[in-house]
C-alpha cells in the first residue's frame, strides 16, 4: 500500500512537471515568434494563392497590416515589412476612396509606421493631406445610426481602431500634434454616445442602445469592444506623457481592462457576446486577440499589475495559440459583422490574424522582460 501511494504521488508529480514544461515552452520567446511567423506566413501564402478578398486599402486588410508590421519589426526576416511596402506601392500610398470613412483610412496607420522606418515622404504625403481635411471638417452631426453617418463620423465603436489610430501615428510621424488632438477630441465625442459607464463597455452603434441578448443582458459585442481597447492603447502609444487628455485615456483603459478581465471565460477566451457567452458557447479569436493585446500592453507599460492580469494574458495566449491549425491558419475568427455570431475551427479572417500578431508581439516583449 505504501509503495502504491509513493507511485501515485510520483505519477502526479511527473504529470504536473509535464504540464508546467509545456506551459513554459508556449511562453518562450523563440516559440512565440515561431508561432507568429507561421500564422503570418499562412496569411501571406493565402493572399498570394487566392488573392485579396477585399481591396488592399480595405479595413479588414488594414487591421491585418497593423499586426504584420509589428511582426516585421520583431522578426529577423525582412519579408514582412517588404510585403507591406509592396502593398503601399500597389496603392500608390492612397487610402480608400471614401475620404471621410474611418474604415477606408485605417491603412493610414501602417503608412505612418512604414514612413518612420524608411523615411520616404511619399508614404504619408497623400494620407497627410487627407488627414488635414479631417481635422478641418466641422464634425457637428449627431451620431445616431441614420443617413450613413458612419461615412462621415466615428459613429460606431469599430471606428475607434480605424480612425484615431491612423491620426495618432501620423502625428508621431510628422511631429505635428494637431492630428492627435483631433483624434482625442473625436474619440471622446464617440465615447459620450456609445460608452456605458455602468458596464465599462461600448455599444456597437446607436442601433444597439436598447437591444437585448437572449438572457436579457445588453448587447456588448466582443470584437467591437476589442476594437475599442486595442485602438485605445494604440492612441496611448502616440500620446505624450504631458498630454492633457492622457489621464482620461488611462482611466478609461483601466476601467475597460478590469471589466474585460472579469468576463474572460474558463477556456481563456472571450466569446462573441460578452454578457451572454452561453448563447455563443465557443471561443472567438478576434475579440480575444485584441483584448489580450491590450492587456499585455498594460503589463508592458506598467499600467496594469502583474498579479491580476498576467494570468489573464497567459490563459488568453493559450486559447489563441491552440486555435492555430497545423498549416498556420488561425481559426475561430468571427466573420465580418456588427454583433455576436457563431464561429468554428474553420472560421478565419485577416483582421483576426492582425490581432494575433499584435498579441504575440506584446507577449514576446513581456516574457523578455521577465
Amino acid at each position: 500500500m505504501y509503495i502504491k501511494k509513493i507511485s501515485l504521488a510520483l505519477m502526479c508529480l511527473f504529470a504536473a512537471y509535464a504540464a508546467s514544461a509545456q506551459t513554459d515552452t508556449l511562453f518562450q520567446q523563440k516559440n512565440i515568434l515561431k508561432t507568429m511567423e507561421r500564422v503570418a506566413d499562412w496569411q501571406l501564402n493565402n493572399w498570394t494563392e487566392k488573392g485579396f478578398k477585399y481591396k488592399k486599402s480595405d479595413w479588414t486588410n488594414g487591421a491585418a497590416y497593423t499586426g504584420l508590421f509589428d511582426l516585421g519589426k520583431l522578426s529577423k526576416n525582412d519579408k514582412y515589412l517588404k510585403y507591406l511596402v509592396g502593398i503601399g506601392n500597389d496603392l500608390d500610398w492612397n487610402t480608400g476612396s471614401r475620404r471621410e470613412f474611418a474604415d477606408d483610412y485605417c491603412v493610414g496607420q501602417t503608412f505612418a509606421n512604414l514612413y518612420m522606418v524608411y523615411h520616404d515622404p511619399k508614404m504619408i504625403a497623400k494620407w497627410r493631406a487627407q488627414a488635414d481635411s479631417i481635422v478641418a471638417a466641422p464634425h457637428t452631426e449627431g451620431l445616431e445610426w441614420v443617413n450613413k453617418i458612419n461615412q462621415r463620423e466615428w459613429a460606431w465603436c469599430d471606428a475607434l481602431y480605424m480612425g484615431p489610430t491612423a491620426m495618432a501615428y501620423l502625428s508621431t510621424a510628422t511631429h505635428n500634434p494637431k492630428y492627435l488632438n483631433k483624434a482625442s477630441e473625436l474619440w471622446w465625442r464617440t465615447t459620450a454616445y456609445l460608452y456605458d459607464p455602468a458596464e465599462h463597455l461600448y455599444f456597437r452603434d446607436g442601433s444597439y442602445l436598447q437591444k437585448k441578448e437572449k438572457n436579457g443582458q445588453k448587447v456588448f459585442w466582443s470584437r467591437g469592444n476589442g476594437w475599442v481597447i486595442a485602438g485605445l492603447v494604440r492612441v496611448l502609444d502616440n500620446m505624450p506623457a504631458n498630454h492633457p487628455d492622457r489621464k482620461k485615456f488611462i482611466s478609461l483603459y483601466k476601467d475597460m481592462a478590469a471589466r474585460i478581465a472579469a468576463l474572460q471565460q474558463a477556456d481563456g477566451s472571450w466569446h462573441a457576446s460578452l454578457l451572454d457567452p452561453e448563447s455563443y458557447p465557443i471561443k472567438e479569436t478576434s475579440g480575444t486577440g485584441f483584448f489580450a493585446y491590450a492587456i499585455l500592453w498594460g503589463l508592458n507599460n506598467g499600467t496594469l499589475n502583474k498579479k491580476t492580469y498576467w494570468p489573464v494574458a497567459q490563459k488568453a495566449w493559450t486559447a489563441l495559440s491552440s486555435s492555430v491549425q497545423a498549416d498556420g491558419m488561425l481559426g475561430y475568427v468571427q466573420p465580418i459583422g456588427a454583433s455576436p455570431a457563431s464561429v468554428d475551427a474553420q472560421s478565419t479572417a485577416v483582421y483576426g490574424v492582425g490581432a494575433f500578431l499584435l498579441t504575440g508581439n506584446q507577449l514576446y516583449k513581456y516574457v523578455g522582460k521577465k
